[in-house]
């Protein structure tokens, strides 16, 4: 029989996409927290999975990192068993709205092959072999609900999905097999829905990233339609905090939605980011030799990049997260408002211009080659 109790104590961990944004930042907020864990990475490295974002942790004593693929069950049977595995934390997904308007084969592949591979693999192990401990947590997103028109209340766990794109749909299809190994074979499952993230190590085809970016090159600032979609952004270590909460007391079987509580349309979004970067060349003199693109340097605003482009197909207008589920079974409580964890990202995306760059203009693997060994 699966275990019954809500108490879960994870010690050694197995995170697939651990070597993407939020994975990787999971990964560092989880060795910071809990030094004395376990964790194994797995991740295939593919677009968005930079081996880079590990370089801090990966040679600790308390980590491995494996580079292979969700869909290969046989290698991850072998994992859970070999490293004496009781906790999933499944992060790996294709996950960008508009590579999945134009190509939705891989998504269905990762997002629904891969996540029933996992639990395949989890079932043998943890169920047909001898039971033990465990938990699968697996991240999802707020898109999987749909879209909220301005007046209606905030996406909750009981609000029906209604995904738009491909890339939710997909999502959607794993959160409804995550649930079905639990109701049919007993493993034991959490399941969390966050708002969009953003923070360190993001990959710059995102909104933040590439605004600060394109901002510092003195490229357009391309905004959908009239930029007055509605997100609720979420510091990417409020979203760790939520997910450590959910894995060690989150009721088996139970979704948890976490949120920022901080709903911002698109286009003032950019603006701050505009003027933040405004005041960064005012205070810097630096700033102007280190970005000579960049419109400030110039003695031109930033929000003179701005440039309003034709909507994308299936663009949710407005999403919201209600976290009062997780708020007042867990306690959680978003540690950073949106102006502290934006001003935390432009100074890192300022710190680690080599990261960000060799992404942006191909040079990755170059820069991977010359600072690792295998």
């Amino acid at each position: 029989m699966a275990e019954t109790n809500t108490q879960h104590n994870p010690n050694r961990l197995l995170v697939t996409g651990g070597a993407g944004f939020i994975g990787a930042n999971f990964i560092h907020y989880w060795l910071k927290t809990w030094p004395d864990s376990r964790v194994v990475i797995l991740d295939a490295l593919t677009y968005a999975g930079n081996r880079s974002n590990l370089i801090d942790v990966e040679n600790l004593s308390s980590c491995r990192f494996v580079h292979g693929d969700i869909l290969d069950e046989s290698l991850v049977e072998r994992l859970l068993r070999e490293e004496a595995i009781d906790t999933i934390v499944h992060f790996a997904a294709e996950s960008h709205v508009d590579r999945s308007i134009h190509g939705p084969d891989a998504f269905l592949q990762t997002n629904i092959i891969g996540t029933h591979s996992m639990l395949k693999a989890a079932k043998k192990v943890w169920l047909d072999g001898q039971s033990s401990s465990h938990r699968f947590h697996h991240v999802s997103t707020d898109e999987v609900y749909g879209s909220l028109k301005p007046e209606d209340p905030a996406f909750s766990e009981t609000t029906p999905y209604a995904p738009n794109s491909p890339y939710a749909a997909s999502k959607a299809s794993s959160d409804f097999l995550v649930r079905a190994y639990h109701e049919t074979y007993g493993l034991n499952v959490t399941t969390s829905n966050c708002s969009n993230n953003y923070g360190p190590y993001q990959f710059p085809e995102k909104l933040i990233p590439l605004i600060i970016a394109n901002i510092l090159d003195g490229k357009s600032l391309p905004i959908y339609g009239d930029g007055l979609q509605i997100r609720d952004w979420l510091y990417v270590d409020d979203h760790n905090r939520g997910i450590d909460l959910v894995i060690r007391n989150g009721r088996t079987n139970e979704t948890y939605n976490i949120g920022g509580n901080n709903e911002w349309t698109n286009i003032d979004i950019v603006r701050l980011i505009c003027e933040l970067l405004d005041q960064q060349f005012e205070s810097d003199a630096d700033m102007s030799k280190r970005f000579p693109h960049a419109p400030q340097a110039s003695g031109r605003q930033a929000d003179s990049l701005i440039t309003y482009v034709k909507d994308r197909a299936g663009h949710d207008r407005r999403y919201a997260i209600d976290a009062t589920k997780i708020t007042t079974e867990l306690g959680y409580d978003p540690q950073e408002s949106f102006e502290t964890g934006i001003r935390k990202t432009l100074k890192w995306y300022l710190q680690h211009e080599p990261w960000w760059r060799s992404i942006m203009d191909g040079s990755y693997q170059n820069w991977l080659e010359t600072n690792y060994d295998n």
